[in-house]
């Protein structure tokens, strides 16, 4: 019905088009026979619709009918396309595609096509990145909760390994926590609510103050983090947010260096003091050369690190962090063993964050 509705629709506003133009024309051609004073050819006075002959005219409109249905259709058609590929859309078919069945055309009607196609693919981007974000973020918080509950079963069937039995919940618990802190700033950031005002904020001062806390935690496992960061760079940023992508990215390179490593930390600010440049290199397994943009994903996770603790939120909440400020990060592997992580953030360049 809805078809047959707009292909009438279209039919009657095309015939009526056609038929003003030819009103028109017949007006005009009375109009200068009038005022010029002469007459038409002489013809059949019963084969006349007053000055038009009647045959031209039946013609004329049969031609109009048929151009009006055939432009009706022309046009009609991909509507109708793109209605069933909405239809479907709606119902959850996220797969459906339109340009292959609109025609081989070159025509806004195309471009159209076109852009449905875009908008469903990104939709399906989407739909199928949540879903797995979802199935991740149930697995990391069954995980905790599971040794939770087993720690709880062994404290009541023995007591007397209370002691031990409470680090274990106590470390579990403050996994949980930590996890769902890198959940809520990851939602933050997603989402571009409640993001904490942007101040002017020394980031290499910054910096330095992350260095130091992860060498203090690096020592305890015999690994060391040196930093080399002369100047200053103050820039208008979001610092808690700054804060917490640098941090991520360092303690990550501390949690995957072996033992006896040592994590080289570099920033420089360049020539006309625009931008700020920081590299952060680790001595660790390094990942395969696919995942080098992959391990930027939420809940990414590379083949080996299954006992490296953490929740696998902290290089996309950095990547996000940076990308909020017009800057950017990146990872490639390092000669000799790891990853060398690239950051880089222009001087002043905040984006405000959607309301």
């Amino acid at each position: 019905m809805a078809r047959s509705r707009r292909l009438g629709r279209l039919f009657w506003k095309f015939f009526l088009v056609q038929w003003l133009s030819m009103a028109l024309t017949m007006t005009g051609v009375g109009l200068y026979f009038h005022m010029s004073g002469l007459k038409p050819p002489p013809g059949n006075q019963l084969m006349l619709f007053g000055l038009v002959p009647v045959a031209p005219l039946i013609a004329v409109a049969f031609t109009m009918m048929a151009s009006s249905l055939a432009l009706a259709w022309y046009l009609s058609r991909p509507l109708w396309q793109l209605s069933w590929a909405l239809g479907r859309v709606s119902a959850g078919h996220l797969d459906t595609r339109v340009a292959g069945r609109t025609g081989f055309r070159s025509n806004d009607v195309m471009d159209l096509a076109d852009d449905f196609d875009r908008m469903a693919r990104q939709l399906q981007v989407l739909t199928e990145s949540r879903s797995v974000l979802l199935h991740d973020i149930s697995h990391e918080l069954r995980s905790p909760l599971t040794r939770l509950q087993v720690a709880i079963g062994l404290l009541k069937q023995q007591p007397l390994h209370l002691d031990q039995m409470l680090e274990r919940i106590e470390r579990e618990s403050g996994r949980l926590d930590t996890l769902i802190e890198e959940l809520l700033t990851w939602h933050r950031l997603e989402a571009g609510a409640a993001i904490p005002p942007a101040s002017r904020v020394d980031v290499i001062e910054l910096l330095h103050a992350i260095a130091e806390d992860a060498q203090f935690e690096a020592l305890a496992s015999g690994k060391t983090v040196v930093i080399d960061a002369p100047a200053e760079f103050v820039s208008e940023v979001h610092g808690e947010l700054i804060y917490r992508g640098l941090e991520n990215v360092i303690r990550n390179a501390v949690k995957f260096t072996y033992v006896g490593g040592q994590v080289e930390i570099t920033a420089r600010v360049s020539d006309d003091q625009a931008q700020w440049t920081c590299t952060v290199k680790d001595r660790g397994p390094g990942v395969p050369v696919g995942m080098l943009d992959t391990i930027f994903e939420p809940f990414a996770r590379v083949a080996g690190s299954e006992g490296v603790q953490g929740v696998g939120l902290g290089l996309a909440i950095c990547r996000r962090a940076m990308a909020l400020h017009g800057g950017r990060i990146d990872a490639q592997l390092r000669p000799g063993g790891g990853l060398t992580f690239t950051m880089v953030l222009p001087r002043s360049s905040c984006v405000r964050a959607p309301s």
